[in-house]
This record gives structure tokens, sequence and C-alpha cells, in this order.
């Protein structure tokens, strides 16, 4: 794993979409990458592990975020949200990023274990 870039995670629970009935739980998360490296580092695609509270785990790859293969300059960031739809009402994901260097070199950035908890669950 590599640690010239980091990882940063907010979640939101989205009440309005969410439908306790139907066993439907609606999450938004904001990730913020953060290049703390000198050289540029691009995402290529994403990994994640979405686990509910029944220990039912979801697995996403893709290339890219959001549509986007972003290039991440040397001391900047790159922010994005998506969500995620749960059959419990709570949950966790952690994943991986899969990166290139500019002269090609590839290497992964472990997106940390975060938890998808609704406002009214927390003590």
């Amino acid at each position: 794993m590599n640690s010239t870039v980091s990882v940063d995670i907010k979640t939101t629970f989205i009440n309005t979409r969410t439908q306790p009935e139907q066993q439907r739980y609606v999450y938004a998360y904001t990730i913020t990458i953060t290049n703390h490296g000198e050289e540029t580092a691009q995402l290529i695609s994403r990994h994640w592990k979405i686990r509910d509270e029944k220990n039912n785990v979801q697995e996403v790859q893709g290339m890219g975020v959001v549509g986007e293969q972003p290039s991440i300059q040397a001391g900047d960031s790159y922010t994005y949200t998506s969500g995620v739809i749960l059959e419990t009402t709570t949950g966790m994901m952690e994943g991986t990023y899969q990166m290139r260097k500019d002269n090609g070199e590839m290497f992964d950035v472990a997106i940390p274990l975060f938890a998808l908890v609704p406002p009214y669950a927390m003590h």
C-alpha cells in the first residue's frame, strides 16, 4: 500500500430516500483523496467491500470513480460523492484504489474501514 496518498471519508444517512419497510437504507459518502507525493497520481480503478449488519458482503469493482479517472497533481486533492444502499440499518465499507504514476508504475491505496450508521442509531 502507498502512504503518499491519503483518503478521508464523510458519510451521510439519506433519510428521505430510506424505506425501512422495503429493507432499503441509503447512504451518501464523500471521499477526499489527497496526493502528498511528489508526482501526479491517476486513479484508475476501485474495489469496494460493503458489509451489512447481517454480514452480507457486496464487492464492487470498476474503472474510476463516478465516471472519472482523475489525475491528482502533487499536493492536490480530489473530492467526489457517491452512494450505497444497504438492506440493513447499518453497515461498513472499505476498499482499495488502484493508482498509476506518470511513469506508468501502478500502486494501491487503502480505503480505510468506515461505518454507515444513521444518526438515530448512535449512542
